[in-house]
C-alpha cells in the first residue's frame, strides 16, 4: 500500500471537510477515517499494479542475490490462501517474499460446477477468475479484521488512561500495518482457446488482481496435466502469440509491470498436434519440426496415397503419425527442446520468467538446462514446482544412494535400490537423515544453483485437506471422540496463536460490532459482549 495516506493525514483531510469534527448526519470524522484506513484497497485491479511492481521488485533482488527467493502454496479458497499469509506473517512478522499460488488443477478438481475433475482444461474458464477474486476478497478481511482490533485499542486508549505517548505509538501502528495481500500467480492453463481466448480471460484474471499468469506450451483442447502422459505440445509460433496476448491484456489495463511465466512442458511431452510451416533454415518452425521422429522414403519404403511427407537434409522423410493424427517427437529429445521453448519465450514471447515442469525433483538436472538457456539469455529465471506427484522421500533416498555408490561409500548391498526404500525402517538410518536434510535444503538449493527465483507446491492445501480431515475423522469416530478434536485441532491453535481459533472474530464479528456502534450508538446490538463464548479464548491468538 505503498501510496496510501496515514492517519494523520486522512483526519486532517476529513477535519478541513468537517469542522465540527462530524457529518451532517452526525458520523464521526474518526469513525470514517478508520473505514478508509481498512479499505486498504479501491479495486482488485489495483492490486494487479501494485502487486506487479512487489515481483519487479523481488526479481532484481533475485538478480542482485539468489538467496532471495520467493515461495508460495498453491490455494483452493480464499480461506486457505488467508490463513497461510497470516501464519507467515506471524512467523516472519512479514509477508516479504511469501505468494499465493492458484492451481489450475485445484480449481478442476475441487472449484468448478462439474464436480471432481482432472486437470485438462474441462472446467469452466470463469471459475479461475472467480477465485481469484475470492481470495483477494479474504486477504482484504483480513486486514479489516486486524486494523479494526487496533482502532479497538486506540479507542479504549483514553479511557484506560493512556497518554498522548501510548496514543502516537497506536497511531504509528496503524500508519505501519503491512497488507495480507500479496501477489498471486495465477494458472491460465493452456489459454483456454486460441490467442483471442487465452487474451479475453487474460483481461479477467488481471481485473481479478492477478499481476502475474502462468501459461503453459500444450494445446488447449489436449491439455493434460504436467505429471501425466499424452502431453501434446504446440509450434512455438503458437505459445508466443499467447505469450503476446498475456502482455497485451496487462497492457490494456495498465497493469505495466505484469509478470508472465512461461511454462514448457516439452521435457514429457512426446507429441505435437501440428507441424508448422516454416519459411527459411533454422527459424522456430524449423527447429521445432528437426525434432520429429521420421523414417525415410525410399525405393522399398514408399510413400503411400495421402501421406504426408518432409523433406529433410535432402531426403524424403515420413513423420512417425498415430491414428489419432498426432506426431511423434524423438526419444531423448525433450530436454533439448525445454531449452529451445525457454530461449524463445524470453528472446520473442517477452516471458519474464520461466517455468520447466520435470518428472522428478533433481537439482543437477534443473541447474544443467538453466546453465543452457542462460548462456542465450544471462538474466533466465524460474519458477519452480514442487510438485506433491514427486515421491519426495523415494527419489531424495535414492539420490542420495547413487551419489555414496559413485563415492564407494558404500556397496550395492548396502541398501536396496528401488521401493523398498520408502520403509520407515530407514527413517533414522544415516541415508534417510541425509535425504531429510537434503529435502531441508532443496528450496535453497535449487534458487541459489539452478536460477530458481519462485518455489512453489502447486496442491499442498489439497492434501492437507485430505489429510487433515481423516486425522480428525480417525479419532472423533474411533475412540477418541472429542479429545481427537481437542488434541489435533484446539490445543494447538491456541498454543501456536492460531487467530483462527477464535472462530467469530475471524470471519468478522467484532469488525461488524464496531460498524454497528458507527451507526447505531448505545442502540447497536452487538454480538461481542459478556455472553459471547468466545471469551473463553482471552487473549488467545490476538
Amino acid at each position: 500500500m505503498s501510496n496510501r495516506k496515514s492517519y494523520t493525514q486522512i483526519h486532517a483531510d476529513l477535519l478541513a471537510r468537517y469542522p465540527e469534527g462530524v457529518t451532517p448526519g452526525g458520523i464521526a470524522i474518526d469513525e470514517i477515517a478508520q473505514l478508509k484506513i481498512q479499505n486498504t484497497y479501491a479495486t482488485h485491479l489495483d492490486i494487479a499494479k501494485e502487486m506487479a511492481t512487489v515481483m519487479r521488485e523481488d526479481m532484481a533482488a533475485y538478480d542482485a542475490d539468489p538467496n532471495c527467493s520467493t515461495q508460495s502454496l498453491g490455494c483452493w479458497s480464499g480461506f486457505h490462501a488467508q490463513q497461510m499469509i497470516k501464519s507467515v506473517k506471524r512467523l516472519r512478522g512479514t509477508t516479504k517474499g511469501a505468494y499465493v499460488y492458484l492451481s489450475g488443477w485445484m480449481v478442476a478438481g475441487l472449484r468448478n460446477r462439474f464436480g471432481h475433475l482432472p486437470d485438462q482444461s474441462m472446467h469452466e474458464k470463469t471459475a479461475v477468475a472467480d477465485l481469484i477474486e475470492e481470495i483477494y476478497v479474504s486477504l482484504r478481511q483480513a486486514d479489516e479484521v486486524a486494523l479494526n482490533d487496533l482502532f479497538k485499542e486506540l479507542r479504549s486508549a483514553p479511557e484506560q488512561g493512556a497518554g498522548e505517548v501510548t496514543i502516537n505509538e497506536i497511531i504509528a501502528r496503524i500508519d505501519a500495518f503491512e497488507s495480507h495481500v500479496v501477489p498471486i500467480i495465477a494458472d491460465i492453463d493452456a489459454g483456454f482457446g486460441n490467442e483471442h481466448a487465452t487474451y479475453l480471460l487474460a483481461k479477467e484474471l488481471i481485473k481479478a488482481g492477478a499481476c502475474c499468469l502462468q501459461i503453459e506450451n500444450q494445446v488447449s483442447d489436449a491439455k493434460q496435466c504436467g505429471h501425466q502422459d499424452g502431453k501434446v505440445t504446440v509450434p512455438r509460433e503458437d505459445f508466443i502469440e499467447k505469450l503476446r496476448a498475456c502482455r497485451l491484456a496487462f497492457e490494456e489495463l495498465g497493469v505495466d509491470d505484469g509478470v508472465i511465466v512461461a511454462r514448457t512442458d516439452s521435457l514429457g511431452a512426446g507429441l505435437t498436434q501440428k507441424i508448422p510451416v516454416s519459411q527459411q533454415a533454422g527459424d522456430l518452425s524449423a527447429e521445432y519440426i528437426k525434432w520429429l521422429k521420421t523414417e525415410e522414403i525410399t525405393d522399398i519404403n514408399r510413400a503411400s496415397e495421402n501421406e504426408l511427407v518432409l523433406i529433410r537434409d535432402g531426403k524424403t522423410v515420413r513423420p512417425e503419425r498415430l491414428a489419432n493424427g498426432l506426431f511423434k517427437f524423438q526419444e531423448g529429445t525433450g530436454r533439448a527442446r525445454v531449452i529451445e521453448d525457454c530461449v524463445a519465450s524470453l528472446t520473442q514471447g517477452g516471458a519474464d520468467l520461466l517455468w520447466i515442469e520435470t518428472d522428478t525433483p533433481d537439482v543437477a538436472e534443473i541447474a544443467g538446462m538453466v546453465n543452457e538457456i542462460r548462456k542465450v539469455v544471462p538474466t533466465a529465471k524460474l519458477t519452480y514446482n514442487n510438485s506433491p506427484s514427486f515421491n519426495w522421500t523415494l527419489n531424495l533416498r535414492k539420490q542420495v544412494r547413487a551419489d555414496w555408490l559413485e563415492a564407494g561409500k558404500i556397496s550395492e548391498t548396502d541398501y536396496p535400490a528401488g521401493a523398498e526404500l520408502m520403509s520407515a525402517d530407514f527413517d533414522e538410518t544415516e541415508l534417510g537423515l541425509e535425504a531429510d536434510a537434503r529435502l531441508r535444503r532443496f528450496q535453497v538449493d535449487i534458487s541459489t544453483q539452478a536460477g530458481v527465483f519462485h518455489n512453489l507446491i502447486t496442491l499442498p492445501t489439497f492434501h492437507m485437506t485430505a489429510k487433515a480431515t481423516d486425522d480428525l475423522a480417525r479419532g472423533y469416530f474411533g475412540d477418541d471422540k472429542m479429545f481427537a478434536y481437542v488434541n489435533t485441532i484446539q490445543r494447538e491453535e491456541i498454543r501456536r496463536g492460531i487467530s483462527a481459533v477464535k472462530h467469530q472474530h475471524e470471519v468478522g464479528s467484532d469488525l461488524g460490532d464496531t460498524f454497528k456502534e458507527m451507526v447505531s450508538g448505545d442502540r447497536a446490538l452487538k454480538a461481542g459482549g459478556h455472553n459471547n463464548t468466545m471469551n473463553q479464548f482471552g487473549s488467545a491468538a490476538e
